[in-house]
């Protein structure tokens, strides 16, 4: 009877801890939990409104703003809390829309996500917002939701800066920090350095009653996160630099690329024709792509990073470089020209001038038959087996260069131009059957060769720094203190002698004084420079120089090429020429020579109504 009584006892004391724990997890429950179970519960009388981080700032190498933001609304709509009866005439009236609109919205967010936000109507005005604020709560279901847009201080460097435009579904799948609807940068520093760009999203929750007034914050803001600015990005360029480049390729196609060569930091990275990037901004911003799409002289197209031409004579010094390296020539290395290189057979024209040549009297004149003459010695160089493993070293030293392949710039939409690789030639003549005259255009710049403004521009870089550079780059810091990429701080050397770019520089100096450049000459400053004259199977040739300045301590590199304008003497080296002044001096002395060159129409044509308001705007603030 005892081990009765004992045995109801325990269970009756098993009971009460049973119960008694149950009552405490219930307590922790209600007390503790109970907050994040209702948030979720409650969601039809709850309003999540993102809280859109400022985008960082862009700003030029001296801290002049380039881009910044101004504030933007998006009407936003919850399906299910809006009434059937609805008046859908005011509310059209009051946003400025007809009822198809109204209609093919709503059933779209119907079919998005019944209880869910989405966009309804994007980027209304100040105008619109102020009005719809006074009469919202006539339209339950429908709230604003603030953001930012971007804003452009002058309408330049759009090939530079990139735009901003509505993620798309892939993005959305890829990449759970973005919601539909989001914003995401595209092309050029928008895109590249979109994480630090954007910031962070927070959120705040509020009460709403039953006509979409919000009565007071969620659980006192409890739950709210705040939203987290982007970093400001100082660029590379130079403002002013790049909106002159704009104005001196005003109607005319090419680009212009000028770099920094002790830091390889792009100073200016034009491509013409280009458009304002203004453009593509708010709820016009994809009418106006379309248009830009559609214009056959391709504003959207960056010449500066795409586009890929025969270098011309500007490809001379580095055949002059590797013909030195190699030993097949040495400075005091004269050949003849007798208006041109003739040989078995074939010839490869040249203008009259004094011969024979040394090497710097051969660059000064740009002579064809002295970079023949050493090409072929390259190429025939009797260390190697045969031409083509000689091809495969001139390759190498070509490539040292940055030539053939994407540099590893912050730009996103680089491309790598084209030098052959040695199966490219045995398919056409036969393995190990390649021969020096089979490929002699490349001595001067023309044939198979592809080559990108920005790697021109690169390749000058490397001269002036007497053998070696850093890998162009658009961005210089963060305002957060993130450093830039290691790489862009990583000096590239070039398997050449520094006395031979030396060689090469005395003849580049002799270009500008008193060869073919003098059109590049700038009061007070050694300039250093090529012409180039690049073939084009569409039509007339390409107008090229590269150059840099001043000769000892340089602090501009630059590549200009101009399409379908003939000599680089003629328009390429003034446009660059100008371009250096205005960077070292900040004024320009030769003032006949700027009025030609902003003067000149090499379209031919008044430019399109779109560009010409562009181009207006960016005058005036030069």
């Amino acid at each position: 009877m005892k081990d009765l009584y004992t045995g109801r006892k325990n269970v009756l004391i098993a009971l009460v801890i049973i119960a008694t724990l149950g009552i405490l997890v219930r307590l922790f429950f209600l007390q503790v939990v109970e907050d994040s179970y209702r948030l979720s519960a409650e969601n039809n009388v709850l309003r999540y409104v993102t809280q859109y981080p400022a985008r960082g700032l862009i700003l030029d190498r001296n801290g002049k703003i380039v881009v910044s933001n101004m504030a933007a609304y998006d009407l936003m709509v919850i399906p299910s809390q809006v009434p059937k009866d609805i008046d859908t005439t005011a509310f059209c009236s009051l946003l400025g829309i007809d009822k198809q609109i109204y209609n093919e919205r709503m059933i779209a967010a119907r079919n998005y996500q019944p209880r869910a936000q989405s966009v309804f109507l994007k980027q209304i005005s100040d105008e619109t917002y102020a009005r719809f604020q006074e009469k919202m709560f006539l339209y339950p279901g429908f709230f604003v939701q603030p953001r930012t847009l971007r804003s452009y201080t002058r309408p330049v460097g759009s090939h530079l800066l990139g735009y901003v435009s509505e993620v798309d579904d892939n993005i959305v799948k890829k990449d759970s920090y973005y919601k539909p609807g989001d914003y995401i940068g595209k092309l050029g520093i928008e895109e590249k350095y979109e994480e630090e760009l954007r910031g962070r999203k927070g959120v705040k929750i509020f009460l709403v009653d039953v006509f979409s007034r919000i009565k007071g914050s969620y659980a006192e803001g409890a739950f709210d996160t705040l939203a987290i600015q982007g970093a400001d990005i100082t660029s590379s360029i130079d403002l002013d630099l790049q909106a002159y480049g704009e104005l001196l390729m005003r109607n005319k196609r090419g680009s212009i690329v000028a770099i920094e060569p002790s830091t390889g930091e792009v100073l200016s990275l034009v491509s013409a024709p280009n458009y304002d990037p203004g453009l593509l901004v708010g709820r016009i911003r994809s009418e106006n792509y379309s248009k830009l799409l559609a214009d056959t002289v391709n504003p959207l197209f960056n010449r500066a990073l795409m586009a890929s031409y025969p270098p011309g004579s500007t490809f001379k010094p580095v055949n002059g470089l590797i013909g030195l390296a190699e030993d097949v020539i040495i400075p005091e290395t004269e050949f003849s020209c007798n208006r041109g290189y003739h040989v078995k057979g074939l010839s490869v024209g040249c203008h009259e001038h004094s011969s024979p040549l040394n090497l710097i009297g051969a660059i000064e004149t740009s002579c064809n038959s002295y970079f023949c003459n050493t090409f072929r010695r390259i190429l025939e160089n009797p260390k190697y087996k045969n031409p083509s493993e000689a091809y495969i070293r001139w390759r190498q030293y070509i490539s040292e260069f940055g030539f053939g392949s994407k540099l590893g710039t912050d730009f996103v939409n680089e491309l790598p131009g084209f030098i052959p690789e040695i199966s490219y030639y045995n398919r056409y003549f036969g393995e190990n059957r390649l021969r020096a005259l089979n490929i002699i255009s490349l001595a001067i710049g023309q044939g198979e060769i592809g080559i990108t403004p920005l790697q021109l521009a690169n390749y000058t870089s490397a001269i002036a720094n007497r053998g070696y550079f850093y890998t162009p780059h658009i961005v210089k810091g963060f305002s957060n203190g993130k450093p830039i990429d290691e790489k862009y701080r990583v000096k590239h050397n070039i398997n050449i002698p520094a006395e031979d770019f030396e060689t090469i520089i005395q003849g580049l100096e002799g270009v500008v004084i008193r060869g073919t450049a003098s059109s590049a000459a700038i009061k007070d400053i050694i300039v250093c420079g090529k012409t180039g004259t690049a073939q084009n199977p569409h039509g007339k040739e390409h107008s090229v120089f590269i150059a840099f300045a001043p000769k000892d301590n340089p602090k501009i590199a630059i590549a200009v090429l101009v399409e379908n304008a003939g000599y680089g003497a003629t328009y390429a080296a003034p446009i660059a020429s100008l371009m250096m002044e205005k960077y070292i001096k900040g004024e320009i002395t030769n003032k006949a020579q700027e009025k030609r060159m902003l003067e000149l129409n090499l379209e031919n044509k008044p430019a399109p109504v779109i560009e010409n308001k562009i181009l207006a705007s960016s005058e005036k603030n030069n």
